[in-house]
């Protein structure tokens, strides 16, 4: 049986596209496969990231920095990715994480 219900879809964009080596990318990356909450797209005033939560894992499908600013990436482990969008005056820092439960924090500072 499948589950009724929808999953959103992202429009990623292949220029700005950015991942960490070793990292689980994509919708098909280790633990990223089966369950969890689906794709979801999470904008910040630097960028937009889109993740796919996992039942044990959270996966990069794209980071896309706005004009004028980097994007880098880091990892706790599968469960937590932080995604930073970064400029000369302000950083913008999305961390989606599987424990306890799926969710995403955007966290802004300007200097």
């Amino acid at each position: 049986m499948t589950d009724p219900s929808p999953t959103p879809t992202p429009t990623p964009t292949p220029n700005g596209r950015t991942s960490t080596p070793g990292a689980p990318t994509g919708a098909d990356g280790p633990g990223c496969q089966e369950g969890g909450a689906g794709v979801y797209t999470v904008p910040s005033e630097g960028g937009k990231a889109t993740v796919r939560f996992g039942d044990d894992a959270v996966c990069l499908i794209s980071a896309v920095p706005n004009q004028g600013f980097t994007v880098s990436t880091s990892r706790t482990g599968a469960q937590t990715l932080t995604v930073t969008f970064s400029a000369s005056r302000h950083r913008s820092e999305i961390t989606a994480t599987v424990q306890p439960q799926s969710r995403a924090d955007v966290r802004e500072v300007s200097w």
